[in-house]
């Protein structure tokens, strides 16, 4: 596995929402913010680890799923932003805030 710079998550063995290992349902790497600000994401370690299934794509709860829980994992990444990076301005890099 590449190296681990995400900001919101130290270890890559477990899932961030429901803290699983991945065995029986492998570990994907979620971008707290996709499309157009994916790369983004990778460049300010904006990223966690998240069940396939359950918590990253088919669950009710999943992040692609469920509004709610993606804008939780927004809001959290925005704060982790600030808090790492106070030099940035994360609304003109990010276009939104998300911290309500």
């Amino acid at each position: 596995m590449a190296k681990w710079n995400s900001i919101l998550q130290d270890d890559p063995n477990e899932c961030f929402l429901c803290g699983r290992n991945g065995c029986g349902d492998p570990l994907d790497k979620h971008h707290i913010f996709g499309g157009a600000n994916r790369k983004l994401s990778d460049k300010y370690g904006l990223y966690v680890r998240l069940c396939h299934s359950r918590c990253h794509e088919h669950g009710k709860d999943a992040v692609h799923n469920n509004k709610d829980v993606r804008l939780k994992l927004q809001a959290k990444a925005q704060e982790a932003f600030v808090d790492n990076y106070s030099g940035l301005n994360f609304l003109s890099l990010f276009g939104r805030n998300y911290i309500l």
